[in-house]
């Protein structure tokens, strides 16, 4: 993908300033903001919303964690405020659609979020980008992708938790690519071990760690590239290929890298 930077996304504040509210607001979250890998992505669908004529805003110094983190990890009280908070600057935008880069904000704040005040029209990237691809407003081609060998791991907070499974095939499909599918995947996807606050704390002791474990599914199938739909599972994913030094003859990718990348390689 191209390292472009200079694609100009407005903030909530600014479009609020000139009496403008967007079409959608894209939640980046915590990773997307401060990881530099996951930054990538961030970027990746930047560019798909701008590529695709989208009107999307941030809310830049305004979003805060969404809380998933302290949740998971039992702390129920810091989970509330940091949502409370977010919920506040979302209902005083008047915010009705909200585009996520991960998996964990889109659960939090569709199922979790509506019972403290604040509902909202919520949808995962790769949702977008199919709705884009199926109304025909934006166009894709395999590109370098064509032909290539890739294995797509389900994300426990979009699959298992949402149901979402077809979305992110279909739009690596439109890739012209060859897919194959993990022993364990779908409803049966094994976790990458970053889910429920593991990635933030150090593994309990036994004989592998879940990544290598998954990692080693992956790798059963022979893949060029290893697709993700979530931060924590391109860290987790990441970490796998590294431990097999499998990094120069696989790679790690988010789906709207993917196809921000089509055509353009």
């Amino acid at each position: 993908m191209s390292t472009d930077t200079s694609i100009k996304i407005p903030t909530m504040a600014e479009l609020a300033a000139r009496g403008e509210s967007p079409e959608i607001l894209f939640w980046v979250g915590c990773a997307g903001s401060f990881d530099s890998r996951a930054q990538k992505i961030t970027l990746a669908i930047a560019k798909i919303l701008t590529k695709a004529g989208i009107s999307f805003a941030v809310l830049g110094t305004e979003e805060s964690c969404t809380g998933d983190p302290a949740k998971r990890a039992g702390n129920e009280f810091l989970f509330q405020m940091q949502a409370l908070t977010n919920i506040e600057v979302l209902n005083g935008y008047g915010v009705k659609k909200i585009v996520t880069g991960c998996p964990h904000c889109f659960n939090i704040i569709k199922n979790e979020y509506p019972g403290l005040g604040g509902t909202y029209d919520v949808i995962h990237h790769s949702q977008l980008i199919q709705e884009l691809l199926d109304a025909g407003k934006l166009k894709v081609e395999g590109g370098a992708f064509t032909g290539k060998k890739v294995t797509f791991h389900d994300p426990c907070y979009l699959g298992r938790a949402n149901g979402v499974y077809e979305a992110p095939r279909k739009v690596i499909e439109k890739l012209d690519v060859a897919m194959s599918e993990m022993k364990r995947s779908r409803a049966n996807g094994l976790c990458c071990g970053a889910g429920g606050a593991q990635m933030f704390k150090e593994p309990e002791k036994g004989s592998k760690d879940i990544n290598i474990e998954r990692t080693e599914e992956a790798l059963q199938t022979q893949p060029e590239i290893v697709a993700v739909g979530c931060p924590f599972c391109m860290t987790m994913m990441t970490d796998g290929i590294k431990n097999f030094e499998k990094e120069e003859s696989v790679k790690v990718m988010d789906i709207a890298e993917l196809i921000a990348s089509a055509g353009e390689l």
